[in-house]
């Protein structure tokens, strides 16, 4: 089964993103068959940055996308949200890349089933 997460919110500041990728590597647990595609946009790009540092203790939404792309999932950014944000290519953690609305529609046409968070 294939599954697409839509993150919007920031990092950081609310627990949208980290419970969104909580279930993402909990399904890909259950079911290592499984195709997690996560997209990020608005302000969620922001997780995509890579080098974050956080407080001692406190969860890092970096760690957890790399565990989705070393999972074999795949990290999309909105382009268009990076460049709002000044976050450039070169500005990403390793495994993810800057994608468009149009790979985004592809991508839940494709998907069983879509979660927005």
């Amino acid at each position: 089964m294939k599954f697409l997460f839509i993150l919007n919110d920031p990092p950081y500041g609310t627990e949208r993103d980290y419970n969104a990728l909580r279930l993402a590597h909990a399904l890909a647990k259950a079911d290592p068959a499984a195709g997690i595609t996560v997209f990020l946009m608005a302000d969620a790009v922001s997780g995509g940055h890579k080098n974050q540092k956080v407080p001692q203790g406190y969860y890092t939404v970096e760690r957890m996308l790399n565990q989705v792309v070393r999972g074999g999932g795949e990290v999309l950014l909105c382009g268009t949200c990076m460049d709002a944000r000044g976050l450039a290519d070169t500005d990403l953690m390793e495994g993810t890349r800057r994608s468009t609305m149009a790979e985004l529609a592809a991508a839940t046409l494709a998907a069983d089933k879509v979660l927005v968070f």
